[in-house]
């Protein structure tokens, strides 16, 4: 009988708990889900014992040991420089890596990997607050600011927080296949998987922490209506303001002209749907681009590619 897959993750003390227990509840799910355990689930820590997370909640862990066949290390910011300094810690690390099949990072987790020259070179996410003090301070490596989580050989890092959850299930999907996946998403009762290609600033969430009323109420009648006509007027009249007023302070409230801001909701939404197998025709109407047309103009002039070349690179299908 094969064995169960050795998986990791890495806490300290200060780490951030749900770094920690979003990716173990998702690959504690996969076990549930399946005749036979799929992972052997370990939270480790360089000493072993309790670990007080930044909430104060406790893990229970084990010493650093053995060789994991993928090792996740959890962000957090009280204590990571102790665990990035830690000799002990960075000579496992070091050992542990290349015959690892896969290791990575949630969170601030890649300042660890980073801080034992596991990540020179590579490709990597970290939470958007701490991307440029990532990059400053290990510049042989290069931070991607925008992307949720980043694969790179078999390097997975991912951004802050609930994005652990996007990358193991991500892992998961990799390791037993997307219906597995999928089932675990919809037991969480999550909106929708959201590919590592996702932006972390979503223009919704952008502008609805942005704006003030009327603009707020708006913004979410906007993404909720997107196959409606969305132009000045009629977006003017339900916030009620005059044309002139509206098309001002929408502006000025979101640092982008209503059509600017209409399209990016649009193209936001079609690049989500272009992970399923709806028609591109559909997608289209789906998100108010009038035609499939006129849907891969605004697709590649923003993204810079046709929306079927994005499908074949990033696509997955419910099975």
């Amino acid at each position: 009988m094969t064995r169960p897959h050795r998986l990791y993750l890495l806490a300290y003390e200060g780490c951030q708990l749900l770094d920690v227990t979003g990716p173990a509840a998702v690959f504690g799910a996969a076990n549930e889900a399946t005749d036979r355990p799929a992972y052997d689930l370990r939270i480790v820590s360089a000493d072993g014992g309790l670990v007080r997370s930044n909430c104060g909640v406790a893990l229970d862990s084990r010493k650093i040991g053995g060789q994991p066949d993928t090792l996740l290390v959890a962000g957090g910011s009280r204590g990571l420089k102790t665990a990035m300094t830690r000799p002990d810690l960075r000579r496992w690390l070091r050992r542990m890596a290349p015959k690892a099949e896969r290791f990575g990072s949630v969170c601030t987790g890649a300042f660890v990997l980073a801080a034992a020259g596991l990540l020179d070179g590579r490709r990597v996410a970290t939470h958007w607050a701490s991307c440029e003090r990532l990059a400053r301070g290990f510049p042989a490596l290069e931070v991607d600011a925008e992307s949720l989580y980043v694969v790179d050989g078999k390097i997975w890092t991912s951004a802050g927080v609930t994005t652990g959850i996007d990358m193991a299930l991500a892992l998961v999907e990799a390791d037993l296949g997307p219906a597995l996946a999928n089932l675990i998403a919809r037991h969480f009762v999550l909106y929708a998987r959201r590919p590592g290609y996702q932006s972390q600033f979503s223009p919704l969430l952008q502008a609805q922490t942005e704006a003030e009323a009327p603009f707020a109420d708006l913004i979410d009648w906007m993404q909720a209506h997107l196959d409606h006509r969305l132009d000045v007027p009629e977006l003017a009249a339900r916030a009620g303001l005059s044309e002139r007023s509206f098309y001002r302070k929408f502006t000025e409230a979101t640092g982008k002209t209503p059509a600017h801001f209409v399209e990016g909701l649009r193209l936001d939404a079609a690049r989500t749907l272009l992970a399923g197998d709806l028609p591109l025709k559909a997608i289209a109407g789906k998100v108010g681009l009038s035609s499939p047309a006129r849907f891969g103009q605004a697709f590649e002039r923003r993204f810079g590619m046709a929306p079927s070349l994005f499908r074949q690179m990033h696509g997955w299908r419910i099975r």
